[in-house]
């Protein structure tokens, strides 16, 4: 039993402590949530104004990006299991707090310059920009998770195991990651526009 002043400590999933876990990429610090819960649900009410995703912990936002396909629509409790698994897996082969590894995955995976199209007359040029950490961590998770859907859809690999996979792979910033490939495509091409 806990004293009074003392507040128990809570494990994500009862067994990653969230406390652990550093950001290395100063940009991401305000935007890559790490307070502690159990259970990684919102409930949806992060969702009602612009910018309040960033307050919400990073690993329920994978699994809400996870849960954005025709399979996996509403199925919270399954994509939690996913993730649940997929961190086992993780810990495994890298001895590491899986959190750890999706942050720095994250961190890894988020492109830092793209490219917008200008439209001088009628002519569209294309312009390299920075990109905000917001949308970085934003287009890390969305190619992540599309990452795991091509690597485990109609394949003899489970989604969990594809997700520790790609989630190991991105975070050592290995090119064979579906998602280390995309950013630096999306940096290439905002080079070539400079």
């Amino acid at each position: 039993m806990a004293e009074e002043g003392i507040e128990a400590k809570q494990l994500l999933f009862n067994r990653w402590d969230l406390s652990e876990v550093e950001i290395h990429d100063p940009s991401l610090v305000r935007y890559v949530n790490l307070h502690s819960m159990i259970v990684p649900h919102s409930f949806g009410k992060l969702a009602g104004q612009q910018f309040n995703k960033s307050n919400m912990l990073i690993v329920e936002r994978l699994i809400n990006k996870l849960m954005q396909t025709e399979n996996n629509t509403g199925k919270k409790e399954l994509v939690t299991r996913i993730v649940k698994d997929a961190f086992e897996i993780v810990n495994k082969k890298t001895k590491k707090n899986p959190v750890q590894v999706l942050v720095d995955a994250v961190a890894n995976t988020g492109p830092r310059e793209e490219s917008v199209r200008l439209k001088y007359g009628g002519i569209n040029v294309p312009k390299s920009v920075d990109t905000a950490p917001q949308r970085r961590v934003d287009a890390s998770l969305r190619f992540i998770t599309t990452g795991v859907r091509q690597a485990s859809y109609k394949k003899k690999k489970s989604v969990s195991e594809a997700l520790a996979d790609e989630l190991i792979s991105a975070a050592n910033g290995d090119t064979r990651s579906y998602a280390v490939m995309k950013k630096e495509e999306k940096e290439r091409i905002a080079k070539a526009a400079r």
